[in-house]
Order: structure tokens, then sequence, then C-alpha cells
């Protein structure tokens, strides 16, 4: 039997699907007894979301007022002290996960595999390498901890409905104080978030400006789209950080994405090689984003857009 503990993603209030991706993943292995661990100054409403998640036998809250931010400093600790009598340990390959998951496998003195894409067995995993253009199978040691990123865009959700146990864990562990959250500063749109989107509109440098990408915003509103972009359009300064897709962006899997002035690097087209439908819009009839694309448009985006806001 695997015994399992998932590290849940949340805002302090609503579970993030990227915890129900990845318990879809552990569900996966042979023998798996999944719990989900809650770390917040105030777990209740968490907890809850997580107890209805398919496959799950309990969910476990560590309350304390340092977990009021998630700070991989702070939870890591808590996690390690937790992870006695666990074979696995997983969190999700998001921003957060990806910040906090290293923590934790340092602190229990393994090595961290990054990205599950698919499992094996319960120590043989699948994962990206080479910016997604090769698979990797990958063996952890039998006789140690697995703490490892499941590549949410490689699972569905699991399925509610479930009423798992809800328990409180009390763990001694000395909390750092060295780190910590001094402001945050986060956007406020009424778009849905690009990590969950069922579809997205994204845009790259050929927008040419932050103004140019008005036209990303006025498509993506008329579907009730997500807005993403490429690293180029970020680093030109057009749109934030966190709006970037790929590599070293945010991987994402929506039912049908927009790439438009988006050339398709490979660093790139990892970040969505996982959608259900690709449509590319570029004047460039050579970009590699055609050779992934479910349809293309050859065609200037600065003539197309006006006329697909419009139809639509």
């Amino acid at each position: 039997m695997s015994k399992i503990l998932i590290i849940a993603e949340h805002d302090g209030s609503i579970l993030n699907s990227s915890t129900a991706k990845t318990v879809a993943c552990a569900a996966t292995i042979e023998g798996a007894e999944i719990d989900i661990a809650v770390l917040a100054s105030t777990a209740g409403p968490v907890a809850a979301q997580a107890a209805e998640l398919e496959s799950v036998t309990r969910v476990l809250i560590l309350e304390r007022p340092e977990n009021e931010q998630a700070i991989a400093a702070i939870l890591a600790p808590q996690i390690a002290a937790l992870a006695g009598g666990y074979s696995h340990i997983f969190g999700p390959s998001t921003t957060f996960g990806k910040d906090l998951m290293p923590h934790v496998a340092a602190l229990l003195s393994v090595n961290q595999v990054s990205d599950i894409m698919a499992v094996e067995s319960s120590h043989t995993f699948k994962r990206p390498i080479y910016a997604g253009s090769a698979v990797a199978t990958v063996e952890a040691p039998g006789d140690s901890v697995v703490v490892g990123t499941v590549r949410i865009a490689s699972y569905g959700a699991a399925n509610g409905g479930n009423s798992a146990a809800i328990e409180s864990a009390d763990v001694s562990a000395d909390l750092p104080s060295h780190t910590r959250i001094l402001e945050v500063q986060s956007g406020v749109s009424d778009r849905p978030d690009l990590q969950t989107a069922a579809k997205v509109v994204a845009g790259g440098r050929a927008l040419g400006s932050e103004e140019g990408f008005d036209l990303i915003y006025r498509l993506a509103d008329k579907l009730a789209a997500g807005v993403g972009a490429s690293r180029a359009a970020v680093d030109a300064g057009y749109v934030p950080n966190e709006m970037q897709i790929g590599q070293t962006g945010k991987i994402i899997a929506p039912d049908l994405y927009i790439a438009i002035g988006i050339s398709g690097a490979i660093q790139h087209i990892t970040g969505i090689k996982d959608a259900g439908t690709i449509v590319a819009i570029n004047k460039d009839e050579e970009a590699p984003i055609f050779e992934i694309a479910d349809i293309g448009l050859v065609s200037d985006l600065f003539n197309t857009l006006p006329e697909l806001i419009e139809a639509l």
C-alpha cells in the first residue's frame, strides 16, 4: 500500500483546482491511500472542500497564525514533521508547489521528482525534459519517501461527492523567522484564472505595445476566456509576468487555446501542448506555431482581430 500526503494549494478560503488534479495523479498509484494536508491560519472552509474530493481518505488540518501566507520556509518544516509514515508527498507543479516542494525534499534529504505526467508504478514516473521535447522515465529509490510535483496539465480534476474525515494534526516544528511577506500586490480581474480557464486567448510580441494588447483583452471578454502571453511579450513590458505561458511561465491545458502573434518557440509550446484545440493567427506562414495548431490562419492580426471581435 502507498500512503500519500498531498499538500493543498489554496488562498485561505477556496481550494485551488490544482489540488484536485494532484489527487487524480496520486489515485493512479496502486493501493493508494490519500491524505490531504491543509496548512492555514483558519483551515475549516478549505478542508471541507478537500474532503469532498474522490479517493481522499482523510484531511489533516495544521492551523497556526504563521500559516496565514503560503511561505515555503514556514510551511516546509511542518510538512517534513508530518511526513513520518508516508511513502509519497505530492504537491502541484504550480508556482506554489515549485516553491514549496523543493524545501520539503531538502529537509527530508531526498531528490525531488518534478512534473510527474504519468505514473508507471509506485516509484516510477514519466516527466517531460528538454522543454517538453522528450519524455523521461525516472525511478525513485524504493526505500525512501517520494517527494514530487504533479504536472497538472496532464490530469483532469478528481470528482467530488466524497466525505472524507477531517482531523486536526499536531506537529512540533521550529519555524524560521527570517522570511516574511511585507506586501502582496495582485491585479483584480473578472476574467477566468489563466491556469484553470477552459478558454485562453494569448498574445505575443507582434502586438507591438501594451496598448496593442487591448485587442487580446477585447477578444477574451467576448469569449469569457483567460488571457495569457508569450515570454517575448512579457519581456517587452506589454503585460505582467503573471500572464506568461510556457516553460518558464504557466503550464496550461484549456479546451481552447488561441495564440495570436505568437511564433511558437519550443519553450512556449511546452506550456500549451496539452490544450484541447489550438488556434493560431500569425502573418508568418512559416511560424512554428502552425505545426501544432489544429486551426491556423495566416493573416495580419490587426486586420483579423477587429473583424473577429465584431463578428462575435
